[in-house]
C-alpha cells in the first residue's frame, strides 16, 4: 500500500533537539527555544545536579525550568556512567535511580534516555528494556533525516557545532521537491548538544541562526523526542483490514496520513473507510 505517515496536521517534516547534562545555560537555551517556538528534551544526570561550576541552579529551579517551557526530561544515568564498562548491575541500578529520581521531580512517567559518552551496545539496550527505557539517543550523526530503525539507537542528524549545520537545515526545509515516490516520507531533522558548550565557546548566534530558519514554519512539527516516539508508534499500532480498505486506530492518539496521495486523519479510537 502506498500508505505514508504524516506527523500532526499532515506535516511532512519535524523538528526535535537534545541536549545533556543540565547546566546552567540550559536557561538560555530554553529561552531561545521558546522564542523560536522549538521544542526537545534535556537529559539529566541528577548526581551532578549543583555540584559543579555551570551547574549551579537548584534541582527545583532546573525542573521548573524544563516544566515551564513545555520541553521533556530524559535519562542520562544517575552518575553519568559509560555503561558498556560497567557491571550490568551497576549499570541497571544507575539508570533505575536516574528514572526514579526524575520521575519524582516531574511527576510524570520518564521513558527517553541519551547514551552518557555515547556508549552503548547489544546488551545495554536489553538492559534499558528492562528499565522501561524506549529510546536511547547516540552520539553519532547521520547528517540524514529519516526515523530510527532502533529506538534504543537513534542517531541524530548531527551536532549544533557541525559545520554542514546550516547547509543540513537548509536541504532539510528547501527540498527535495514533493511528488517524487523517496520523497513522500516523512522527515525529521534531530540537533544535539551540551548547553555549556555554546557557553564556553561563546557561539550562541548557532541556535539563534538555527530557530530562525524554523520560526514560523507551519509546515514542520515542533516536538520534543518523546512526543516524536509516542506518534511514530501510534501510526505503527493502525490495524487495516484484508483489503486494505478501512483502518482502525486503536490508540488515544489522532494519527495523519497519505494514503495512496489522500490525506486522512484517523482519530484516537476511530475506524475509517480510507478507500
Amino acid at each position: 500500500m502506498a500508505v505514508f505517515m504524516r506527523f500532526p496536521g499532515f506535516r511532512d517534516k519535524a523538528v526535535t533537539l537534545s541536549y545533556d547534562d543540565g547546566a546552567d545555560a540550559d536557561r538560555r537555551v530554553v529561552e531561545l527555544m521558546t522564542k523560536y517556538g522549538l521544542k526537545g528534551t534535556f537529559n539529566i544526570n541528577h548526581k551532578a545536579i549543583g555540584g559543579a561550576a555551570d551547574h549551579t541552579m537548584t534541582a527545583e529551579e532546573l525542573f521548573a525550568l524544563y516544566r515551564d517551557s513545555g520541553n521533556e526530561v530524559a535519562v542520562h544515568g544517575a552518575e553519568h556512567f559509560s555503561l558498556t564498562e560497567v557491571d550490568m548491575a551497576m549499570a541497571t541500578r544507575d539508570i533505575l535511580s536516574n528514572r526514579e529520581y526524575l520521575e519524582s521531580m516531574t511527576g510524570g512517567i520518564v521513558r527517553g534516555m541519551a547514551y552518557a559518552n555515547g556508549a552503548e551496545s547489544e546488551e545495554v539496550q536489553r538492559m534499558l528494556k528492562n528499565c522501561g527505557i524506549v529510546y536511547s539517543r547516540s552520539v553519532v550523526s547521520t547528517h540524514k533525516f529519516g526515523l530510527p530503525k532502533n529506538w534504543l539507537s537513534w542517531d541524530a542528524t548531527c551536532h549544533h557545532g557541525d559545520k554542514e549545520l546550516m547547509t543540513l537545515v537548509d536541504q532539510f526545509l528547501n527540498g527535495p521537491m514533493p511528488g517524487y515516490l523517496w520523497a513522500r516520507h516523512p522527515r525529521l531533522f534531530y540537533l544535539w548538544g551540551h548547553s555549556f558548550e555554546y557557553a564556553n565557546n561563546n557561539d550562541w548566534h548557532i541556535l539563534e541562526a538555527f530557530g530562525q530558519a524554523f520560526e514560523g514554519r507551519d509546515d514542520v512539527w515542533h516536538a520534543t523526542n518523546g512526543q516524536i516516539y509516542d506518534y511514530v508508534k501510534a501510526f505503527d499500532s493502525l490495524v487495516y483490514s484484508c483489503d486494505g480498505t478501512m483502518i482502525h486506530n486503536p490508540t488515544a492518539t489522532d494519527v495523519y496520513l497519505d494514503y495512496f496521495r489522500r490525506q486522512i486523519c484517523i482519530k484516537a479510537g476511530e475506524t475509517v473507510k480510507a478507500r
